[in-house]
């Protein structure tokens, strides 16, 4: 979940994928801010956010709003250790708002901090009062860890909290395909995909796993939709690189082959 960096397939290795989830917009990323204050909306203005939020925290550190927007300035400029320093202090000053706790359950797991993240995530939200974009954050972290199925658990819950949320299914369906269960990752992104609200990202990820499954040309028609054409042919080329690889994995050596003939 978990930026949010682009969800270019260049950077979607195996691994990639997985820190992909917690840092994706798929449900992962801090919500918006609770009061009026600078845009981050591009380069030069993130590092205005960074300034201004910056100096209002540091004028009243008990500031929650201030902390939660430094943070969220801090994340886009990639700062992330940092951020996760001032949304530390700022739930030791307010450790029952739940706001400043998913944040700060988010940016913990953006820096690989995966045992605590689970953990803060869990106090971000009550059984009375359930968080789906907490929800969706904790099964991307689980899904960091491995935990595929409980992960899946937690986009369900999410899931009966806002049907058919494009992020949520989006975080499933890449689950899926990291669970190796490509199929139901296809078909869950496709569902993805058709919502009102998806977006580019949400689409990339369709395109992923459909190079996973070798179908480079349908892969390759999404990727173009949304990115240039030499981010689209870097994109796929790395795919076709990556599946190849994979299947040089699973291909048995010659020593093996020799050794089933009976030879």
């Amino acid at each position: 979940m978990y930026r949010v960096s682009g969800l270019s397939m260049r950077f979607l290795s195996s691994a990639a994928l997985v820190g992909l989830l917690a840092l994706s917009a798929a449900g992962c990323t801090t919500t918006a801010s609770r009061d009026s204050g600078p845009s981050i909306a591009s380069a030069g203005a993130e590092r205005s956010a960074v300034a201004a939020w910056g100096e209002r925290y540091r004028a009243n550190p008990r500031d929650a709003a201030a902390a939660l927007n430094y943070a969220k300035a801090l994340t886009a400029e990639d700062r992330r250790v940092q951020a996760v320093s001032v949304l530390e202090q700022a739930t030791m000053q307010h450790p029952r708002d739940t706001a400043l706790l998913g944040a700060y359950g988010r940016a913990l797991a953006s820096v690989g901090r995966l045992d605590q993240a689970i953990e803060v995530l869990g106090r971000a939200h009550t059984p009375d009062k359930p968080d789906w974009r907490v929800l969706s954050a904790h099964g991307a972290v689980l899904d960091q860890m491995g935990r595929h199925q409980d992960a899946q658990r937690y986009y369900a819950s999410a899931l009966k909290i806002t049907p058919n949320e494009p992020a949520v299914l989006s975080n499933l369906g890449l689950s899926y395909a990291l669970a190796k269960n490509l199929t139901k990752a296809e078909e869950t992104l496709r569902q993805a995909a058709a919502q009102p609200g998806a977006d580019s990202r949400v689409r990339q990820n369709l395109a992923l796993v459909l190079g996973l499954e070798r179908r480079f040309g349908e892969a390759e028609k999404l990727a173009r939709a949304d990115l240039s054409t030499d981010e689209a042919n870097a994109n796929i080329a790395y795919l076709r690189q990556m599946v190849a690889q994979r299947d040089e994995k699973k291909r048995p050596t010659r020593t093996a082959r020799i050794a089933a003939k009976g030879q």
